[in-house]
């Protein structure tokens, strides 16, 4: 097959640092291209994706400008013998291309617009377009109003180390950006009521809200002993934070669309413990690869508890519904369906 796919051009593919929907898209690239298929990725210009690259750019703030002249671009798509577009950016760049019998795969990596769903399936020629959400979380909202796939997001699992035992005293991990939805003070209290250590890792946004979050609620816990604070970690640093935990900790106090942290944590054998929002209980199932649970008394109850799951199982999970080779089969069975149409 020869596929269009599509990526705001925000952040180069992959990302140097944090982009999960850019690091998606490379690790789909790399999988089709394995597969024999040809691709063409639209996106940031100083991307590297192993692939023909149309470099293109939005400006900030986006405007009808941009809209017009990345329409002028992606419409060439249609008459360049393509068999299937998929987008994972803005639908407003893709416009024109409804108007074509292409097939087109737009993929939601976050909650959807759902006067936007409606738009597009509405302008679209009849039977071109498809969506596909992260998560059954995010699909079930488009359902009503458009046909969509769960194919859910995940990692390439030989990256990361399978870690069949860890110490008795391994700590408890808190991976991701440090603010209040991502619950990283839930994860302070819920460790310290377990008698947990707690490693956490991650940035803090430069938002004031996001400073002051840190400031009152995470500072003032840290003390390198009980509660440690280490900052971002590259791709082997997290590989090693994982490995070496107990379990990690994902108390999101907003409905998480899939949380690609889970896959990489499970990837090394690494229970989840998470609040049940979102996705998280699609990734977690409960009491068999980590457990879900509804407050911090409960995440530290089950923390103390961790050692009765077991971590193969974890990695095996992992396996099986979030690697990048059950990923890149789920998005080939797609198009080839979506083709034959």
């Amino acid at each position: 097959m020869k596929i269009a796919i599509i990526v705001n051009p925000l952040i180069p593919v992959p990302p140097d640092k944090y982009g999960g929907i850019e690091r998606i898209v490379y690790m789909l690239i790399q999988e089709l291209i394995a597969k024999g298929h040809e691709v063409t990725l639209y996106a940031n210009e100083h991307s590297k994706p192993g692939c023909e690259l149309v470099g293109y750019r939005e400006y900030d703030p986006y405007s009808m400008l941009d809209i017009i002249r990345i329409n002028a671009l992606t419409s060439k798509i249609a008459f360049q013998k393509f068999d299937v577009v998929h987008t994972f950016g803005r639908m407003s760049n893709i416009v024109l291309l409804m108007l074509s019998k292409l097939p087109k795969v737009v993929s939601y990596q976050l909650p959807p617009t759902l006067s936007q769903v409606k738009k597009m399936a509405g302008l679209a020629r009849k039977g071109s377009i498809h969506f596909t959400g992260c998560s059954n979380y995010i699909s079930g909202q488009i359902a009503p109003y458009a046909p969509v796939t769960t194919i859910y997001n995940g990692v390439d699992t030989s990256e990361y180390t399978f870690t069949p035992a860890v110490a008795e005293d391994a700590p408890l991990v808190f991976l991701g950006r440090i603010q209040k939805e991502k619950g990283t003070d839930i994860a302070i209290h819920a460790a310290l009521a377990a008698g947990r250590k707690l490693v956490i890792a991650g940035n803090v946004p430069d938002e004031k809200t996001h400073q002051a979050y840190f400031e009152e609620k995470v500072k003032p816990f840290i003390d390198g002993k009980q509660v440690s604070y280490i900052g971002p970690v590259n791709n082997s640093q997290k590989n090693e934070l994982l490995g070496t935990a107990a379990a990690f900790l994902m108390p999101v106090t907003w409905d998480e669309p899939f949380g690609i942290v889970m896959a990489e944590a499970l990837a090394c054998g690494t229970p989840v413990i998470g609040f049940k929002r979102g996705s998280v209980p699609e990734v977690v199932q409960h009491s068999v690869n980590g457990y879900v649970c509804d407050s911090p008394e409960e995440m530290a109850a089950f923390a103390r508890d961790i050692r009765k799951i077991n971590r193969a199982d974890c990695r095996r999970i992992a396996e099986e519904k979030f690697s990048s080779g059950t990923i890149g089969n789920q998005y080939e069975e797609l198009y080839k369906r979506l083709i034959a149409k």
